[in-house]
């Protein structure tokens, strides 16, 4: 009984492959797969330095503690949006992000660590994501939208969690 199951598994699973590949070959199928979509493409290369030094301008403000540094990587109409102590929604422009980062409690910390874990790109539009620790005794996971704009990539969106401190 063992045997059979195994066959049958076995079976299922080559009839599976040979569907997917079908489909993987067949263009007028109106199905891409993956594979169709390699950032081996020297243009997402290129996307992907562009909107990692974009977010970098945002890590350096934040360490620095001046909106000088990160305004360049926003657009005018970006907004800023989290989610506030009591469970609601709580932000508006971007501007409140230059206010909060030029006055205390920020202050420059140089110690700060960011990491951008995430970049997702689509024609003209993407995603990221940065995590930082100890930004002025805060730990924040970023979540951003870009446009790219007349060939420049800018931030048009931010939410955000602060993590509980340790």
């Amino acid at each position: 009984m063992n045997m059979t199951f195994f066959k049958t598994l076995l079976f299922t699973a080559i009839i599976s492959g040979l569907g997917t590949a079908a489909q993987a070959a067949d263009p007028q199928g109106g199905h891409q797969t993956a594979s169709n979509k390699s950032i081996s493409k020297p243009t997402y290369v290129k996307e992907y330095q562009a909107i990692t030094r974009v977010l970098n301008n945002y890590i350096d403000g934040c360490k620095q503690a001046r909106s000088s540094i990160m305004k360049p990587a926003f657009s005018e109409q970006a907004t800023m949006f989290s989610v506030d102590a009591k469970g609601e929604l709580a932000g508006g422009p971007i501007q409140e992000l230059f206010d909060a980062i030029d006055n205390p409690p920020f202050r420059p910390s140089p110690e700060a660590q960011s990491a951008i874990v995430q970049v997702d790109i689509v024609g003209t539009a993407a995603s990221a994501r940065i995590d930082s620790n100890d930004v002025s005794g805060f730990s924040f996971s970023d979540f951003f939208h870009l446009l790219k704009v007349e060939g420049k990539w800018t931030i048009v969106s931010k939410i955000y969690h602060t993590h509980v401190a340790p």
